[in-house]
């Protein structure tokens, strides 16, 4: 019996996931620099505790949003090495 077809259907999956993986770093992303351009304005108003908090929180969503994305993108990487090295 061919692995072949298996290989494929695992392929495809890690595709999707890296396709919502990146839609939601994108996205988070994007959410994440409305953030902080609030917390900034809340800086420049004076409110600095409540901007202070406000820009970190979106700093700290948006680091996390890209490695999620960089681990998807290393995961697609080795799947294409790996169905290389099978052929």
């Amino acid at each position: 019996m061919s692995h072949k077809p298996v290989e494929f259907y695992i392929a495809q999956e890690r595709l999707r996931q890296a396709r919502y993986s990146f839609n939601l770093a994108l996205t988070a992303t994007a959410l994440s620099a409305c953030i902080s351009l609030i917390g900034a304005g809340l800086l420049l108003s004076g409110k600095v505790p409540e901007g202070t908090f406000t820009a970190v929180g979106g700093m700290a969503t948006s680091v996390r949003c890209i490695q999620f994305a960089k681990e998807a993108n290393d995961r697609l990487d080795k799947t294409l090495t790996e169905m290389k090295d099978g052929d």
